[in-house]
């Protein structure tokens, strides 16, 4: 079984998979302090949220696909599962938007590997970070909705508005993918401080 190819992975008929609902399980974040975790980065550094000051945006993800390795069995059946890539690169065409309507850093995080997440970023060309929690050890103590697939714990899909430390806002959940990056550059833009 071949993997999907880069035209699949950014073009997603929405339609036709099934939609997330809100299982209230994103509900105590709003609110919550950022875990003082470090996080290994795609540029080589390691990042506590806790301690960036600003608005940080941060978009978690289940898993960026890799063109020519197969999906997960099942994938396109796990309602919000699909649309890594394609949320990826709508943050990255509105970075420069993002930052510029408050966002002081945007970061992409999941719990692939910290190769894995380079392989991705460098990939797609994001101009931002991406962090891997590939120990749980930031999920855990955020008490980030998760899933498993494939005996592999994956993030479900959820965008944080964190401000010097505290999470300001919770889009959750996410769907479609490809719009997040929208709709949290109109949320900026009506809540500039």
């Amino acid at each position: 079984m071949s993997g999907p190819g880069v035209h699949e992975l950014q073009n997603v008929d929405w339609s036709r998979l099934p939609r997330p609902e809100n299982d209230g399980a994103a509900g105590h974040l709003r609110g919550a302090t950022v875990a003082d975790i470090a996080l290994a980065a795609t540029d080589g550094s390691a990042v506590s949220l806790a301690s960036l000051t600003g608005r940080t945006v941060l978009y978690i993800y289940p898993m960026t696909a890799k063109p020519g390795v197969a999906l997960p069995d099942g994938w396109d059946d796990i309602p919000g599962a699909r649309g890594c890539t394609p949320q990826s690169c709508a943050f990255r065409d509105h970075h420069a938007e993002l930052l510029h309507a408050g966002a002081a850093q945007v970061f992409g995080l999941s719990t692939q590997t910290p190769d894995d997440q380079r392989e991705a970023a460098n990939r797609l060309h994001l101009p931002f970070a991406l962090l891997s929690d590939a120990d749980l050890r930031f999920a855990a103590a955020m008490g980030l909705p998760s899933m498993t697939v494939a005996d592999a714990v994956l993030l479900r899909r959820m965008t944080l508005i964190i401000f010097d430390g505290r999470v300001e806002h919770v889009f959750y959940p996410v769907w479609p993918p490809d719009r997040n990056a929208a709709e949290v550059l109109e949320w900026l833009k009506v809540h500039r401080t």
